[in-house]
């Protein structure tokens, strides 16, 4: 508060020539003291107090006369931006009743009296007292106030709430009668203050600060602050139980012979054990609160804290040797808070090999799933009547491959990567004398290296470290008598392709860890998306391998070379997927067909079905149309290099406003029913059928284009 604050601000004035009628009247209608006497331009000049105007009666002054004779010039100014203590100490200062204030330019702009500051200090003394019961009631912690005859005038919620009483109830008793034994005497007597004084009643345990009141070095009263230690106790039993818990857990990692680290969320160090420190050569305090890739090389704890995802029984190398490690992470309420690791040290090599069993044993899963998952879709193994195709390049290669499957000679499948290699193998193994024996199908480049030879040639009894007792078949085991589908061989490493050679040329092998030469009856079927002559030259394919596998070459275009086979595939892939997903979608509109034409389809026959069946999840009618396609084919133009427009691509009647669209159309409809009727002999049903259209449109369109 200011003096500003407290002064009065609407006030009379006297100039030097007004008469002492004029004053008495403004003396009177005020009722000031006195009021200050201002030059014309309002600067001050003096007061004329009641005192100047007793002083003119006296002397029979004629009231006429003005109050230049009378005023004081030695008048009393305050500055209005004093605080409230220079205001106190000017008061004391100040002779007279009644002070001008004044601003920076001395300027009067109100009038100060020492009753306005008793006033103003007893406003200012309830605001004080106002918030002083606010702040105390504010206190999280309990307070009692007693005067100096050890009465309480005053208690906080806090208080009434920790003590379970009202201050209604206690106001004005004594203070040992509420809380016995709080031993406040010397407080009041000496008024000393004592800090941290332990004090209970009944269940409630505090901490007590004791602190006397003291007025002009007089003791008037005391306080008590309590802090609530009751929970604080049941949380120290609880630590220190958590403590011997703790204590315990060291004791139970230190005696595992597993190297164990934990880390928090961001991947730092918060506990290990003594086998971790032995590990790793270092003390505690160097390694707690470091982040764990600093510690320990190529460790991935951090990553699982991150995500989450459990990482089990992986070989991780520390210093060039492998160790089996797993990572598992630690969750509380749902959040992840942690990560626990753990470093195997006991018969790693096993473990090694355990671990190569099992991803051994994951891949043929996975080869298996795809298995079943091909399966759900035909009943019988795939043969070369399941073959789709209209193009006459593409008839010739499978009648070529239906005459060489008779045979017994290897046969090579090349082409783009989804071109149809392994159906082809498939059904050469169908229409071969071996269809009743195994077909074997070995992934080259999905295999590692360091488990090829001992899938492919299996092993003996004791031929390395974790083998299975009684040795193990290996995949030309499995083959013998059917046949062996080498998928990717252009990925095979050179260190098993001179053993494959053998094999090729005399159908003999040994086992890994064996002597005895094991003969065996087995058709070679290769596939490979690579050019195998270019990596012959390279020197990473051997060259006599290439020419014993080149016996039989078959060669599949890509889907851009026969362009024809689109539309007969699409229907043949809405069949399917009609029967997936319990749909009914029957044709595909002339606008998204001409995109797929006009498409180079680098992914071949599996990007076209993978299209087709991502457009029939966004359809909800009984056809595709444009809207239904990927972005990249939608931006596709059509080989007349315009677009048309999508009412105009999707309407059955586009004849009549696109004439130049509808001739193309009809040409290409026209030219692909004549090869469907040509390939199948003229045998309307079977070429309906490889159309993927019903038999009566069949004859509608034959009958439009005059194909009869």
């Amino acid at each position: 508060m200011r003096l500003e604050d407290m002064m009065t601000r609407n006030f009379a004035t006297l100039r030097p020539d007004d008469s002492l009628e004029i004053a008495i009247q403004r003396l009177r209608n005020s009722r000031r003291d006195g009021l200050p006497v201002l030059e014309n331009d309002g600067s001050l000049m003096g007061i004329f107090t009641k005192t100047n105007l007793y002083d003119a009666l006296l002397k029979n002054s004629d009231l006429a006369q003005p109050v230049d004779y009378f005023y004081n010039r030695n008048v009393v100014k305050i500055a209005k931006d004093l605080s409230y203590d220079e205001v106190i100490d000017a008061v004391h200062r100040i002779p007279v009743g009644t002070g001008v204030v004044v601003d920076k330019s001395g300027m009067a702009v109100g009038l100060f009296t020492k009753v306005e500051l008793i006033t103003s200090l007893f406003k200012e003394e309830r605001m004080l007292g106002t918030r002083l019961k606010a702040m105390y009631q504010a206190m999280h912690n309990a307070l009692i106030s007693i005067n100096v005859d050890s009465r309480i005038n005053f208690i906080n919620r806090s208080a009434e709430q920790l003590f379970d009483i009202e201050y209604r109830q206690v106001e004005n008793c004594l203070l040992d009668e509420v809380l016995p034994g709080l031993e406040m005497d010397s407080v009041l007597g000496q008024g000393l203050v004592e800090i941290g004084v332990n004090y209970s009643t009944g269940q409630v345990a505090t901490m007590v600060n004791k602190t006397p009141l003291i007025d002009d070095s007089r003791v008037v009263g005391a306080i008590a602050i309590f802090q609530d230690i009751t929970d604080l106790e049941s949380i120290a039993q609880e630590m220190e139980t958590v403590k011997r818990l703790n204590q315990t857990l060291r004791a139970v990692l230190d005696i595992g012979y597993d190297a164990l680290v934990v880390v928090n969320e961001d991947g730092l160090i918060v506990l290990v054990n003594r086998v971790f420190l032995d590990f790793i050569r270092l003390k505690e305090e160097a390694v707690i609160s470091q982040p764990i890739i600093d510690i320990l090389e190529n460790s991935r704890l951090h990553i699982v804290a991150r995500t989450g995802i459990p990482e089990l029984n992986d070989i991780q190398f520390v210093g060039g040797k492998p160790y089996v490690v797993s990572n598992m992470p630690i969750v509380r309420e749902g959040h992840i808070i942690g990560a626990v690791g753990k470093i195997s040290f006991r018969r790693v090599e096993e473990l090694r090999d355990l671990a190569q069993k099992l991803e051994t044993m994951d891949n043929r899963l996975t080869h298996f799933q795809e298995e079943l998952k091909k399966a759900r879709f035909r009943e019988r193994p795939f043969r070369f009547e399941d073959i789709i195709t209209i193009n006459q390049a593409m008839q010739d290669i499978i009648q070529e491959a239906m005459q060489a499957a008779q045979g017994l000679s290897t046969v090579l499948i090349s082409g783009e990567s989804g071109v149809g290699k392994e159906l082809v193998a498939q059904a050469i193994h169908q229409a071969s004398p071996r269809s009743d024996a195994p077909f074997v199908k070995v992934n080259c480049a999905a295999i590692p290296e360091n488990l090829l030879e001992s899938e492919f040639f299996g092993y003996e009894q004791g031929a390395f470290t974790g083998a299975q007792p009684g040795g193990k078949q290996g995949l030309l085991d499995l083959a013998n008598g059917g046949t062996l589908f080498l998928d990717e061989i252009g990925d095979m490493p050179l260190s098993l392709q001179g053993k494959l050679l053998r094999v090729l040329q005399d159908q003999t092998f040994e086992r890994v860890g064996g002597t005895e030469t094991i003969r065996v009856d087995i058709r070679f079927v290769a596939v490979t998306n690579k050019n195998l002559e270019q990596k012959v030259r390279e020197g990473t394919f051997r060259q006599d391998l290439y020419f014993r596998l080149n016996v039989i070459p078959v060669h599949l275009p890509p889907l851009r070379e026969r362009l024809e086979d689109i539309l007969p595939l699409v229907h043949a892939f809405l069949r399917k997927y009609n029967a997936i997903f319990g749909m009914q979608v029957s044709d595909i509109a002339p606008g998204a067909l001409a995109a797929f034409r006009s498409y180079t389809w680098p992914g071949n026959v599996r990007e076209l079905e993978n299209v087709v069946e991502r457009a029939m999840n966004f359809t909800n009618e009984n056809i595709i149309k444009v809207e239904h396609l990927p972005p990249h084919l939608r931006s596709i133009r059509s080989d007349q290099g315009f677009q048309a427009n999508r009412k105009e691509t999707e309407d059955k009647d586009v004849e009549h406003t696109v004439p130049a669209y509808r001739w193309k159309r009809d040409e290409l409809e026209r030219e692909t029913i004549l090869k469907a009727l040509h390939h199948t002999g003229g045998n309307k049903s079977e070429a309906a059928r490889y159309l993927g259209i019903s038999r009566s449109w069949l004859h509608e369109k034959i009958k439009r284009y005059g194909l009869q």
